[in-house]
C-alpha cells in the first residue's frame, strides 16, 4: 500500500482520500483552513470558515457524471447527502414527450444533485476522516517537495515539507490545491521542470445571490423551464437560478466585463431588477416568495486552464506528483462542470495509484494520459464554447467582435451541427438524450455525434420554433437590461 500526501481539503482531495482510505492506504490531507465545527451537517456546513475556497460561497450543480461517480464510488455519501436536504431530479421529465417515450437504460444516468456544495464538502469530509488510514492536518501547507536522488528515468519525489517545518515522506504527492496549481511554485522552488499550461479565457462576469423560500410547503414561485434550472443564457447575457438543498435556491447573473451598467449588479437593487426583467426569475426574488441569504457576492470566473504536466507533456512528468480536479483542469464555471469533473478524474486517479502500489515510472504518464481522455476533452470544448458565447453577447450588445485567441482549439463538432442538434431536441426524445448527455459531463460531444444514428435523427427531426428550455417570454434587450440596472443600481 502507498503513503499519499494530498494537499488540499476540496473536492478532489477529500474524494481521493476517501478513495484511497478505503481500500488502505495511508493518507495524509494537509487543509491550510481552519477545520469544520462539530454538529449538524447543514448547520456546520453554513458556519464552516474557508477563505482558501471562496468559491464555496458560489452556486454550484453536481451534474450527471458526478452523480454517477457517487453512486458507484461513494454510495454511502450521496445517501448521507440526501438526508441532509439534498434532492435528486430526474432530467428526463423535460424530455420532448413522444407516443413511444419508454425508457431508455441509460435513462437511469440523467440525474442530477440539488446541494450546495459546503454541505457536500461536509459529508465527503466526515467521511474520508472516519476511516483509519487518513489524517487531514488544518492550518498547514506545503512549503516544499522531497527530492528522491534522481535515476536514469529522471526526476521523482519522496514526500513534502509543510509551512511548519515537518517533513513528510510519501511515495505519492497529490496537488489538490485548486485553481492556483501550487505544485507549479513546488517545482520552481525545488529547480525541477514547470510544463507550461494551456489557457483560454472565459470572457465573463457575474454575481450571485442565495436566497430560501420563506414557505417550504407550498409550491414553487415559478418552473423549472431548464430541467433543473430556471431561467437562461441569452443572447447577450445569462440569469439562471439553481435550486440547492432544504429549501435554498442561487440566482446567477453573468455579462460581459467591461460594461459600467452590468458591473452595478453587485448591489442588491440592481441585482433583484434584472432578476425581475428576466424569463422565469421574476416571481422567484418576490419578497413575500423568498428571503436573500446574504449579500450579492461577485463570482470569479476564472479562465478555461488545462494544466502543463497533468496532460501529455513533451517532457517527462516528475514521477510520484500528481494533480487532481482544478489542479489539473479548470473549465468556465458557466458550464457547471467544475464539481463533477473533479470527482471523476480524484476517483480514477485513485484506482491508477492503486494498479502502481510502489509508485513506478509507470504512473506518472498513465495519470497524463487519464487527463487526455478525461479533462483534455471538457478544456477544449470550454475554451471554445467560452469564446462562442462572448462573441455572440458581443454581436447583440454593439461590441466589437474580438479577435480569436491563438491556440483556441477547433469545435469537435462544427457550430451548424450542433444547432441543428439542439433544435432538433426539442422534438425528438433520442436526440434530447444526446444533448443532455454533453450538457451533464457524461458523454463528449464526439461521442455523441460520432452515432450515425443520431445524425439521422437529427436531419428527420421535425423543426420547432426556439431551444429546448428556452422557450416562453423573450428576454429583455440590451437597453430594456441596462434601463431596470440603472433605475434600481442604488438599492
Amino acid at each position: 500500500m502507498t503513503s499519499t500526501v494530498i494537499a488540499g481539503g476540496g473536492i478532489a482531495g477529500l474524494a481521493m482520500a476517501l478513495a484511497l482510505g478505503g481500500r488502505g492506504h495511508r493518507v495524509r490531507v494537509l487543509e491550510r483552513s481552519a477545520p469544520p465545527p462539530d454538529g449538524p451537517v447543514v448547520t456546520c456546513a453554513e458556519l464552516w470558515q474557508r477563505p482558501g475556497v471562496p468559491q464555496a460561497l458560489h452556486d454550484h450543480i453536481l451534474n450527471a457524471l458526478g452523480v454517477r461517480m457517487l453512486r458507484r464510488r461513494a454510495p454511502a455519501v450521496l445517501d448521507a447527502v440526501l438526508a441532509e436536504g439534498a434532492r435528486l431530479v430526474d432530467l428526463t421529465a423535460a424530455a420532448p414527450r413522444a407516443a413511444d417515450a419508454a425508457r431508455d437504460p441509460g435513462d437511469d444516468d440523467l440525474v442530477t444533485l440539488l446541494v450546495r456544495r459546503p454541505v457536500l464538502d461536509l459529508v465527503l469530509y466526515r467521511a474520508a476522516l472516519a476511516l483509519p488510514g487518513v489524517t487531514i492536518s488544518h492550518r498547514t501547507t506545503v512549503a516544499g517537495l522531497l527530492r528522491a536522488p534522481s535515476g536514469p528515468t529522471g526526476h521523482r519525489v519522496a514526500g513534502v515539507v509543510t509551512d511548519g517545518g515537518e517533513k513528510i515522506p510519501a511515495d505519492v504527492v497529490v496537488d489538490a490545491s485548486g485553481r492556483r496549481s501550487a505544485s507549479r511554485a513546488w517545482l520552481a522552488s525545488a529547480r525541477l521542470p514547470v510544463p507550461d499550461d494551456l489557457t483560454g479565457p472565459s470572457r465573463l462576469h457575474a454575481f450571485g445571490r442565495f436566497y430560501r423560500l420563506r414557505d417550504p410547503d407550498g409550491p414553487p414561485p415559478g418552473p423549472l423551464n431548464r430541467g433543473n434550472a430556471a431561467g437562461g443564457i441569452w443572447g447577450h447575457y445569462s440569469a439562471v437560478l439553481h435550486p440547492a438543498d432544504n429549501d435554498v435556491f442561487a440566482i446567477t447573473l453573468g455579462a460581459l466585463p467591461g460594461d459600467r451598467t452590468t458591473a452595478a449588479l453587485r448591489t442588491s437593487g440592481a441585482f433583484t431588477a434584472a432578476c425581475r426583467v428576466s424569463p422565469f426569475l421574476g416571481a422567484w426574488v418576490d419578497e413575500d416568495a423568498a428571503q436573500p441569504l446574504g449579500p450579492v457576492r461577485t463570482v470569479a470566473m476564472p479562465p478555461n486552464i488545462l494544466r502543463g504536466g497533468a496532460a501529455t507533456d513533451l517532457r517527462r512528468p516528475v514521477a510520484g506528483l500528481l494533480r487532481a480536479g482544478d489542479a489539473a483542469c479548470v473549465t468556465d464555471p458557466m458550464f457547471g462542470r467544475g464539481m463533477s469533473l473533479a470527482l471523476a478524474h480524484a476517483f480514477l486517479l485513485a484506482d491508477l495509484i492503486e494498479e502502481h502500489p510502489a509508485a513506478d515510472d509507470r504512473l506518472g504518464p498513465a495519470a497524463a494520459d487519464l487527463a487526455d481522455r478525461v479533462l483534455r476533452p471538457w478544456y477544449e470544448q470550454g475554451v471554445h464554447d467560452s469564446w462562442s458565447r462572448a462573441e455572440r453577447w458581443r454581436a447583440e450588445t454593439g461590441a466589437p467582435p474580438a479577435p480569436r485567441p491563438g491556440g483556441t482549439p477547433e469545435p469537435a463538432v462544427p457550430g451548424s451541427v450542433c444547432a441543428a442538434a439542439l433544435a432538433a431536441a426539442a422534438t425528438d426524445r433520442t436526440v434530447w438524450r444526446g444533448i443532455t448527455r454533453i450538457q451533464t459531463s457524461l458523454s463528449t460531444p464526439a461521442e455523441v455525434f460520432a452515432d450515425a444514428g443520431f445524425l439521422a435523427r437529427v436531419r428527420s427531426a421535425p423543426v420547432a420554433s426556439g431551444q429546448p428550455g428556452q422557450s416562453g417570454p423573450r428576454p429583455p434587450t440590451p437597453a430594456e437590461l441596462r434601463h431596470a440596472i440603472a433605475a434600481r443600481k442604488e438599492g
